[in-house]
């Protein structure tokens, strides 16, 4: 499938579990009105302070979506405290939980932004406030099924998503499914590869849907370790064509790894990250016949999620910003700067937007499998590297 540049490809996940927390921390909310009420009664604008970190491009995005908020809300002030990439989020994440246990509020962190591994620890240490439509109206436009991983206590307000990435040069017709795909593998030895799952998450995606294949849909959404048992076909999968893989059993490092055997002409077909893909073609480091299509059932992604600090005294003003992040004109930039897709459903975007997923959106889906993707890689490292 031909994706229309500059945009990407696939379709969020996000959704929206209808769990609402009864009562949630009527204290933090009487605070909330009493500190936004008094700065509004002032004059000045209501401050919080939004703590993100990524590489250049996530400052970029922040960057833009900023004043465009503001210029709509001139009466809200959203401080952005960028930590770039590599400098560590879990100091940040430990400060919030520090305050709280000390008893001194938020710690000056109102909204934060990452993964799923700090969704599901704040959720269990009950430092995020849990969201609703009430709130948040376009809430209503995300889809119904990822939020309910994280129980409405995160947005996942953009994604990114693993794809078949392959040469239209050699390939004219990519698999479409998971049974195409292990039948082309076989068909086309050593013309396949992906990364050690432990290194990057495309590699980890092909070797969870594979590990995944015939279990039930239920099974991508529970962290039971009581599921290793069913594991057993999946890695004789694995096992299977590892012979039929790039150098009969050559597993590169990293995304990149991968995606620099196909930049090289060295394998035609490989699970890929959709923005890394999108990037590398528009800045030319990809040749031009280098596709993407997504794959039946599909392979998993990567949503990039926002929570509210539980102890914040500024969630009006914050609800009003995740708002506006949700809102089209806003999921717009976020699908252009980000060459990723967008954290509403594609039948809330225009129509070109719509057409530029086509063909690609299919078959996504989000694993939230928690602790077992560590138990995964330690198995594939045994049972199918070590072979």
């Amino acid at each position: 499938m031909r994706l229309k540049k500059p945009f990407v490809s696939l379709l969020t996940v996000v959704g929206l579990s209808m769990s609402l927390l009864a009562g949630c921390g009527s204290g933090s909310e009487n605070t909330s009105s009493s500190t936004e009420g008094n700065a509004a009664a002032s004059g000045d604008p209501v401050s919080f302070n939004f703590y993100f970190t990524g590489s250049q491009n996530v400052k970029d995005l922040w960057d833009s979506l900023e004043p465009m908020f503001e210029k709509e809300h001139p009466d809200i002030d959203v401080n952005l405290v960028y930590i770039p990439s590599g400098t560590g989020a879990e100091p940040t994440y430990d400060r919030i939980v520090a305050a709280k246990k000390a008893g001194k509020g938020s710690g000056d962190i109102d909204l934060y932004e990452d993964g799923i591994n700090y969704v599901a620890q704040g959720t269990k240490d009950g430092i995020w406030t849990q969201l609703n439509e009430k709130d948040i109206p376009n809430l209503s436009k995300v889809n119904a099924d990822t939020m309910k991983d994280v129980d409405n206590f995160a947005v996942p307000y953009r994604s990114s998503a693993v794809v078949l990435a392959y040469d239209s040069s050699k390939i004219s017709n990519p698999p479409t499914t998971l049974d195409e795909l292990l039948e082309w593998i076989k068909a086309n030895p050593e013309q396949f590869a992906y990364n050690d799952p432990s290194t990057g998450g495309s590699g980890s995606s092909f070797v969870q849907t594979i590990v995944y294949k015939d279990l039930p849909e239920e099974d991508i959404h529970n962290s039971d370790p009581a599921i290793m048992e069913k594991w057993d076909g999946g890695f004789g999968t694995l096992k299977e064509i590892g012979p039929y893989v790039y150098g009969k059993g050559i597993y590169p490092k990293k995304n990149q790894g991968t995606l620099d055997l196909l930049m090289n002409g060295e394998v035609s077909l490989i699970p890929a990250w959709s923005d890394m893909v999108l990037q590398q073609l528009n800045e030319g480091l990809l040749p031009d016949t280098i596709k993407m299509q997504q794959i039946t059932p599909g392979f998993n992604g990567g949503p990039t999620y926002l929570m509210v600090n539980q102890e914040s005294d500024k969630k009006e003003a914050i609800n009003e910003f995740l708002n506006f992040v949700l809102s089209p004109e806003a999921q717009e930039v976020i699908v252009d700067k980000m060459n990723g897709f967008p954290g509403i459903e594609l039948s809330n975007m225009s129509q070109e937007m719509q057409d530029n997923f086509d063909g690609v959106a299919e078959g996504f889906r989000t694993f939230n499998i928690g602790d077992l993707g560590t138990e995964i890689n330690k198995r594939w490292q045994s049972d199918v590297a070590a072979k």
